[in-house]
């Protein structure tokens, strides 16, 4: 199944990236989906956002995140320990998983393009 997942690390003082977190924490992931059988279809770094409200994690208050998506292909049991994994990293603010798509033929799967953002319509 086709699953997008987005992810909110920590970041570093005054609001700074900390791209070398981000980067263990999504090797992380992305060694679990290969180890069983899964495809990464894409990554995306977001970069450093203000949160939409203060998140309390692991005793610190978060105003600002570093957002990155990925998309990848696995099955279920995969997604969960992905889940779960996250959800013990005391780096990870927030992470959320969505079936985007059923396995099967690809032609159905196409449709989900990129995030586009900046565009007025």
């Amino acid at each position: 199944m086709l699953y997008e997942m987005i992810g909110i690390v920590r970041t570093g003082p005054k609001s700074s990236p900390n791209l070398g977190e981000v980067k263990e924490i999504v090797l992380t992931a992305g060694s679990l989906i290969l180890q069983q059988g899964g495809v990464i279809r894409s990554l995306s770094n977001w970069g450093v956002f203000a949160l939409p409200r203060a998140v309390s994690r692991n005793q610190m208050r978060h105003y600002n995140g570093h957002y990155f998506v990925m998309r990848y292909d696995a099955s279920v049991k995969t997604q969960e320990q992905v889940r779960q994994t996250l959800g013990l990293d005391p780096r990870v603010v927030r992470s959320t998983s969505v079936r985007l798509g059923e396995g099967g033929k690809l032609g159905r799967m196409v449709g989900y393009g990129g995030v586009q953002w900046g565009r007025k319509e």
